[in-house]
């Protein structure tokens, strides 16, 4: 029996794990996103368990269409859940301290 994930933040962690899967399946693509982000084979395991990182993740995905396609089939889901993931993910938002 498998645990059924309700919290919408830990869902789009999920599916930006599973992004950042599809991302390094495959070399070009992995090649573009490590070249981006500075980041080196050997680190993409440690920061992907930072919540900013993984939203960067799906950044990455959500500027082309193509690949948000790719991945929403690929992976089963519909491209809109990408997106919702990330707004999931989104800053922390700050309150005013004026009105």
């Amino acid at each position: 029996m498998t645990k059924r994930v309700q919290n919408p933040r830990e869902v789009a962690e999920i599916v930006a794990v599973q992004a950042l899967s599809f991302i390094a399946g495959d070399a070009d693509r992995l090649g573009l996103f490590l070249a981006e982000t500075g980041l080196g084979p050997d680190t993409l395991r440690s920061a992907a368990t930072d919540p900013q990182f993984l939203a960067s993740v799906l950044d990455f995905l959500l500027r082309d269409d193509a690949t948000v396609k790719a991945f929403a089939e690929v992976s089963h889901l519909d491209p809109t859940v990408v997106a919702a993931a990330r707004q999931a993910l989104g800053d922390k938002q700050w309150e005013r301290d004026v009105p």
